[in-house]
Order: C-alpha cells, then structure tokens, then sequence
C-alpha cells in the first residue's frame, strides 16, 4: 500500500493521509504544538494508533486505540547513516536505515527482508511531507504512519538539542 501524508507548520492540527489516486483514506491529529503527539485515524474516523514520546526519554511510544503498547521506537547510533529500530512487542524487531544525506528510509526485519519504506518528499521550506510504501504483513499501514512521523519527530528533537 502506497501513501502520502504531512506535518503541519508548528506541528499542530490535522493532516490527511491519501493513497496514490490522491483519496483521503485517514488522517493524523497532531494534537497541540507543545507536545509531540498524535493520532492516526482511519478513514472512518475510528482511531487506529497513537505516537508520543516516553517521558524523558527520546523513545517514541505507539500504541493502539486501546492504549496497549504497539512497538517503541528509538534512535541507533551510526556514523555513516541514519539509523532507527522499531521494536514490536511479539512481531520482532525492525530496522530502519538511509544514507547520511538521503531523504530515502528502507525498513527490514532482523532477517534483513526489506518490507517497507518511506521518503521525505517536500523541499526544505515545507513541513514534512512523506510517500509511505508498504508490503509488510507484520506492520498496519497506519501503524507505519506513526512510526515515519515517530522517525521525523526524534529528527526535529535532536536537530533543537
């Protein structure tokens, strides 16, 4: 599955999330300005996964509509390259890596098996904007929204500390 989605300036308010023939199918509320959370709506309306930074920590926590514990995702150390690990509480763990100066992410189990991945789309006077492909069978495409955002969120941390 093929999606585009959006931060919004001040990171704040709503952002649709659309499938290639440009359909609204979902949408993220990133909540207040003054923190760094949201939640990912189904096009339905029905919440689908909530992202949020642990307290005090630079771990970004997803869960589902029922506040059960998806997966964290964190910041790995790497010189060369950007790199991030999703861990799933009972569907492994998830690497994601791109070449230092790439806006280009791969996502692949610890197998090594690509099943995802995602790029920055906009030009740096934009808020972020993303292209989201997705052929995993372990990850809900939405749940994936949250963890791109949950990526460009620990960017935006690290760039302001």
């Amino acid at each position: 599955m093929e999606l585009y989605f959006k931060d919004n300036f001040f990171s704040s308010g709503e952002s649709d999330i659309m499938n290639t023939a440009g359909e609204v199918i979902g949408r993220i509320d990133l909540k207040s300005a003054f923190s760094s959370s949201l939640d990912v709506y189904v096009s339905s309306g029905q919440l689908a996964c909530t992202g949020k930074f642990r307290m005090l920590l630079n771990k970004w926590v997803i869960a589902d509509r029922r506040d059960i514990q998806l997966g964290v995702l964190s910041r790995r150390m790497s010189f060369l390259k950007k790199k991030y690990e999703y861990e799933t509480d009972n569907r492994g763990i998830f690497e994601i890596t791109s070449p230092a100066f790439s806006k280009e992410y791969i996502i692949q189990k610890s197998n090594g098996e690509n099943v995802a991945s995602f790029s920055r789309i906009n030009n740096w006077l934009q808020s972020g904007a993303f292209r989201l492909c997705n052929d995993a069978k372990e990850l809900d495409s939405y749940e994936l929204v949250a963890v791109v955002m949950g990526v460009h969120e620990i960017q935006k941390r690290d760039k302001h500390n």
